[in-house]
Order: C-alpha cells, then sequence, then structure tokens
C-alpha cells in the first residue's frame, strides 16, 4: 500500500509507542507499505516534529527526530511535484500532503483530519483513512 502521513500522523508515531500512527510508521520502515514523501512534507515533518512540546512529550532530542526523518527519507519513496494542486483544502499545509498523494499515486492519506482533506482528495481518487483504519487496512489489528 502506498501511504503518504500527514504530519499530526507523524507526531502522533513520536509521541506514543503503542498507537496506530506508530505501527504505521514502523511498517514503513520496515518497507512492508510504501511511505511517500517530497521535499517540502519531509521540511514541514522536521519543523513540527522538533517542537519542544513534542520533543519533551516524546521524551526524544531533536536529534533524535533528525534520526527519524532520515530513517524515513531512506526508505521512502521520493515524489516529485510535477503539479500543485493549490489551494485545494482550507490548510496549506494539507496542501502538501495531498500535492505528494496526487504527485506519488498514493493509495490512501493516513490523517486524524478526515473531514478536511477528504473532499478534495476524493476529486483525486486517494482514500483518506485514519491511522486505526489503515492498520485495519493491513491487517495488522492485534
Amino acid at each position: 500500500m502506498r501511504l503518504v502521513l500527514d504530519t499530526a500522523t507523524m507526531v502522533a508515531a513520536l509521541r506514543s509507542n503503542v498507537g496506530a500512527s506508530r505501527r504505521i510508521l514502523v511498517a514503513g520502515l520496515d518497507q512492508r507499505v510504501t511511505l511517500l514523501v517530497s521535499v517540502p512534507l519531509l521540511i514541514e515533518y522536521q519543523a513540527v516534529m522538533t517542537r519542544r512540546e513534542h520533543l519533551e512529550a516524546a521524551g526524544l532530542s531533536a536529534e533524535d527526530v533528525e534520526t527519524v526523518l532520515d530513517a524515513v527519507a531512506a526508505v521512502a519513496e521520493q515524489v516529485r511535484l510535477a503539479f500543485l494542486w493549490r489551494p485545494a483544502l482550507p490548510d496549506p499545509d494539507d496542501d502538501m500532503v495531498l500535492e505528494a498523494a496526487v504527485n506519488g499515486r498514493a493509495d490512501a492519506i493516513v490523517t486524524f483530519n478526515r473531514r478536511d482533506i477528504s473532499v478534495a482528495a476524493d476529486r483525486f481518487n486517494v482514500e483518506v483513512l485514519s491511522p486505526a483504519e489503515t492498520i485495519g487496512r493491513l491487517g495488522m489489528t492485534r
């Protein structure tokens, strides 16, 4: 399955060792799913994931986050943004996620913000799933 994880999903993956977001990230790092990233999306991940409140909640340092992002960059399929689909969503940061998904031919966007992203993603035939739904779809239920 080809997935684009939104920034909140990546943050959740760092903040909880046992959540669905972490399980999806680990599946991506183990190459059991294909993570899709663009340069702007990786920059957004870094900017948000290294905020003090997220580092403190996760018990990580900025260097730890860099290590995770380096690992993601090493295994993910890099998406070249041939077309920009802006503005398509109320939040410009969500546009980055949609652009990576459309240009990378993603099967799904994994997000907690299904309501806002679904309208635009449906136009491009990209499914929008919560982390829990993704785990179920991948057959990774406990």
